[in-house]
C-alpha cells in the first residue's frame, strides 16, 4: 500500500487537470458556437480566487486568489461588439449583454504561464504533448506577446470588462460571428492563444507537479486543442 499511494495520488491529480482542461475547452467551444449560430459576439471571462472564498470577490489582476477558477460567458444582445477596439476602456453595459449558460467553477486549479517551448526542441518530443505544442503564444507580437495568454499571474486586463453573478471578469476571450477568437477583446488577432493550468492544493499552487496542461485556441478558426505532458 505504501508503494501504491504515490502513484494513485499522481494519477488522481493528472485526471483532475485533464478534466479541468476539457471543461475550459467546452466553455470556449460553446461560446464560439453561440456566436456563430446567433450572428453575434460572445465573451468568455476568466477569474481566479482563493478556494476558501465563500462570497464573490472582485480583485483586479494579477489575481491574488488561488485554487478556484471561474468562467462566465456573455453575448451581445444586438449582434454588435458594443465598443470599437479603439474606444476608451469601459465595462460592457449590463443591458446590452446576456449571460450564456451557467457560471462554471473549477476547484483545485490555477491559470498561469507554463513556459515557452522551443521552436526546435531536441530531442523531438512526442506529438501533441506540452513540449511539442506551437510556441507562437510566447513569441508573436513581442514585446506584447503576453497578450497571447490568459494567466492569473499577469496584470493584463481587457479594455472592456464585464460583470456576471457578482463577479467582474477582467480577462476575456471574444468570439466574433465568424468564430474568430480575440484575446483580451481588443488586441490584434493572433495565430494562437494559450491558457496554462496547474493543480493546486487548497490555495497553494503545486509547482512540482508534472501534471500541467496547455489549452491553445486558434485566432482565425477558434479551434481549441489540449496539450498534456
Amino acid at each position: 500500500m505504501v508503494l501504491i499511494v504515490p502513484a494513485f495520488t499522481s494519477l488522481r491529480s493528472g485526471t483532475d487537470v485533464t478534466s479541468a482542461a476539457y471543461t475550459i475547452k467546452g466553455v470556449l467551444d460553446t461560446a464560439r458556437t453561440y456566436a456563430k449560430a446567433n450572428n453575434t459576439y460572445t465573451w468568455v471571462g476568466f477569474y481566479e480566487e482563493d478556494s476558501t472564498a465563500t462570497t464573490p470577490t472582485n480583485n483586479a489582476p494579477a489575481y491574488p486568489g488561488k485554487g478556484r477558477v471561474l468562467l462566465a460567458t456573455v453575448g451581445s444582445k444586438d449582434g454588435t461588439k458594443i465598443y470599437q477596439d479603439t474606444d476608451p476602456a469601459a465595462a460592457l453595459p449590463s443591458d446590452r449583454i446576456s449571460q450564456v449558460g451557467k457560471l462554471v467553477k473549477i476547484e483545485g486549479m490555477h491559470l498561469t504561464d507554463i513556459g515557452n517551448p522551443s521552436p526546435t526542441p531536441n530531442p523531438t518530443p512526442v506529438p501533441d504533448t506540452v513540449p511539442a505544442r506551437p510556441y507562437t503564444p510566447y513569441t508573436e507580437g513581442s514585446p506584447f506577446d503576453n497578450f497571447n495568454r490568459i494567466s492569473s499571474d499577469s496584470t493584463d486586463t481587457t479594455r472592456f470588462t464585464f460583470a456576471a453573478q457578482n463577479y467582474t471578469f477582467y480577462k476575456t476571450i471574444r468570439f466574433s460571428p465568424r468564430g474568430e477568437a480575440n484575446i483580451n477583446s481588443t488586441y490584434t488577432l493572433k495565430h494562437e492563444g494559450e491558457i496554462g493550468i496547474k493543480p493546486t492544493h487548497g490555495t497553494v499552487v503545486d509547482t512540482n507537479s508534472p501534471n500541467v496542461v496547455a489549452i491553445q485556441f486558434g485566432g482565425i478558426g477558434g479551434d481549441v486543442k489540449i496539450y498534456r505532458r
